[in-house]
C-alpha cells in the first residue's frame, strides 16, 4: 500500500477513534443506570482504555506515515518502532480480547458485563464500535503493511505487565467501593477470580500470538506472490532470442570456456 494511502487511512482511523472515546467519555453522569457506581469513571472499563489505545495507535501510525512521506527518515524510524511494539504487544490482543470475550459472556447472559439498563445510554451503534468494529479494524492492519514484533519473552513480558496493571486497577476499586467492575466477577470465590484473571491472561497471550502469526503468514504469502509477479514479468519481457543465448551461456561454460569474461 502506498504511503499516502496508509497516512490517510491512519489518519481516518484516529479521528474514528478519537470520535468513540469522546462519545462515551462524555457521556452525562446523571444517566447512568444503577449498576453502574461512579468511582473510576469510565476509564475503570477495558472497553474504553482500549479505545484510548487504539486512537494513540493510529496517531503514532499517521505520525510514522507522515515523517516518511516529508523524508524525515530517523524521527520516522523511532515513530515505526513505537507503532510496532504498541500495535504487537497491546493493540492487537486487547482488542482480539476486548471484542470475543465481550460478546461471548454478553450471548451467555448479558447482564454479567452489559446490562440491559445500559441500552438506554449507550446506543446500538456505538456499543459495536466499541466491541464489534475494533476487531475487523485490528485485522485489517496486519492487512495494511507488515509490522515488526518484539522478542517473544520481551514481548509477552510487557503484556503481561500491562495485565498485571489492569488487573490491579480493578481490585483496587473493588477495596475502596465493594463494588466489582464487572457483575460478573462477583460469583467466584477469591480462588475462583485468580484462576478467571489466570485464564484470562493465558487466552489474551494466545491473541499476542495469534496476531504474530497471522502478521508472518501473512506477509510471507504476500512478498511470495509479488516475487513469483515479478519473476513472471520478467521472463515475459527477455528479449528475443535471451533464452537461446542462456543455453548457449551454459553450454559454453559446461565447456570450460568463461564466458562472462567475454
Amino acid at each position: 500500500m502506498e504511503i499516502s494511502t496508509l497516512a490517510m487511512y491512519h489518519c481516518l482511523a484516529f479521528v474514528w477513534y478519537f470520535f468513540i472515546a469522546y462519545s462515551i467519555t462524555n457521556i452525562r453522569t446523571e444517566e447512568r443506570p444503577s449498576e453502574v457506581f461512579f468511582y473510576g469513571g469510565q476509564w475503570k472499563y477495558l472497553t474504553v482504555l482500549n479505545l484510548v489505545l487504539q486512537a494513540v495507535f493510529y496517531g503514532v501510525s499517521f505520525l510514522a506515515d507522515v515523517l516518511r512521506l516529508i523524508k524525515k527518515l530517523r524521527c520516522a524510524k523511532c515513530a515505526i518502532s513505537s507503532r510496532d511494539l504498541l500495535f504487537s504487544v497491546l493493540a492487537f490482543p486487547v482488542s482480539a480480547f476486548v471484542s470475543i470475550s465481550f460478546w461471548t459472556l454478553y450471548s451467555y447472559n448479558r447482564e454479567l458485563v452489559y446490562p440491559k439498563s445500559l441500552d438506554g445510554v449507550i446506543p446500538l451503534w456505538l456499543n459495536h464500535a466499541m466491541h464489534t468494529a475494533i476487531l475487523p479494524f485490528a485485522v485489517l492492519e496486519i492487512l495494511a503493511l507488515p509490522h515488526r514484533y518484539p522478542a517473544k519473552k520481551k514481548g509477552l513480558i510487557l503484556l503481561g505487565f500491562v495485565s498485571f496493571l489492569y488487573i490491579s486497577w480493578v481490585l483496587w476499586i473493588y477495596s475502596v467501593t465493594g463494588e466489582w467492575v464487572y457483575p460478573l466477577f462477583a460469583l467466584f470465590s477469591p480462588a475462583g477470580l485468580a484462576a478467571f484473571f489466570a485464564i484470562s491472561l493465558a487466552i489474551i497471550i494466545s491473541f499476542y500470538n495469534f496476531g504474530e502469526f497471522l502478521n508472518r503468514i501473512t506477509w510471507e504469502v504476500l512478498t511470495s506472490f509479488r516475487d513469483d509477479f515479478m519473476d513472471d514479468v520478467h521472463s515475459t519481457n527477455k528479449p528475443k532470442g535471451a533464452e537461446q543465448l542462456e543455453k548457449h551461456v551454459e553450454t559454453l561454460e559446461v565447456g570450460g570456456v568463461e564466458i562472462r569474461k567475454w
